[in-house]
């Protein structure tokens, strides 16, 4: 069984943050020097060139597409930034083998396939001052008005690089520089579940409650993961995210509709 939809952590994220370039041409396939490598006893890990560049991950999101279109049985796949992790979840990978095979498939493949549609996912987020706890420090550090900030954060679409470190948690790509910020020296032991924060180039929402080191700057009362529902969480690798501001009281409401199943999110196809 081939799952692409959900992954539960992301791959190699060693890569380099200062370009970060917005092109999506779907019209030619761009060919990229690759590295394979084994990663364990089970699993490949393929490499692209070390850049955020929405080229080389509408490359990975192809070739991924192109070899589950192989039809082989057992194959896993986590796409992130960089890089594709494969897992194969029943047996050992014979190395030299799967790695002729996915050369030729990465050389093979046509950017007229069939694609994996994608979304533009508008995502509401509270900045009351009752879940933005480190809005002011950051406001202060950035030398901007919290109005500024938020009107800042809610201004662009982020593209979602990877899924991991806790299920549902999106690695977004896309902050404004002003925004840019390091993270918390001493990170919390616990960040409430939806609360959404700030980290160097990115910004993201915790899925789940866990500890964490982002800059809290709000909460999303939408949750992003799931695990009772067929499909855990509803954002791929590849999706786009814009956030827009709700009040408290809006807040309220969207948690209340989201836990009797009536509150639809919405998203417009990128790729139509």
């Amino acid at each position: 069984m081939h799952s692409w939809r959900y992954t539960v952590c992301i791959t190699n994220i060693d890569v380099s943050f200062t370009r970060i370039t917005s092109s999506w041409d779907t019209a030619e396939v761009n060919n990229y020097s690759i590295n394979i490598k084994p990663f364990g006893k089970r699993a490949i890990l393929i490499e692209w060139p070390k850049q955020v560049n929405e080229s080389i991950l509408e490359d990975i999101l192809d070739f991924s597409n192109s070899f589950q279109n192989l039809n082989l049985p057992n194959w896993e796949m986590s796409a992130a930034y960089n890089s594709l992790t494969m897992v194969n979840n029943i047996e050992d990978v014979e190395f030299k083998e799967m790695e002729q095979l996915i050369q030729d498939c990465y050389s093979k493949r046509t950017a007229s396939g069939t694609k994996i549609q994608r979304y533009l996912w508008r995502i509401p987020v509270c900045y009351d001052a009752v879940f933005a706890t480190d809005m002011e420090e950051v406001s202060k550090s950035l030398k901007i008005s919290t109005e500024k900030l938020i009107a800042l954060h809610t201004s662009s679409q982020y593209t979602v690089y990877g899924i991991g470190f806790l299920p549902g948690f999106m690695y977004l790509g896309g902050l404004p520089t002003e925004l840019e910020i390091t993270r918390r020296a001493e990170p919390r032991l616990s960040v409430k579940k939806g609360s959404v924060g700030l980290a160097g180039k990115q910004t993201g929402i915790y899925p789940q409650d866990s500890p964490g080191g982002w800059n809290i700057i709000g909460s999303c009362p939408i949750p992003i993961f799931d695990s009772k529902l067929e499909n855990p969480c509803f954002v791929n690798v590849g999706d786009k995210i814009q956030f827009y501001k709700i009040s408290k009281a809006e807040y309220d409401l969207r948690k209340i509709e989201t836990e009797v199943g009536i509150y639809k999110l919405e998203k417009t196809p990128l790729n139509a």
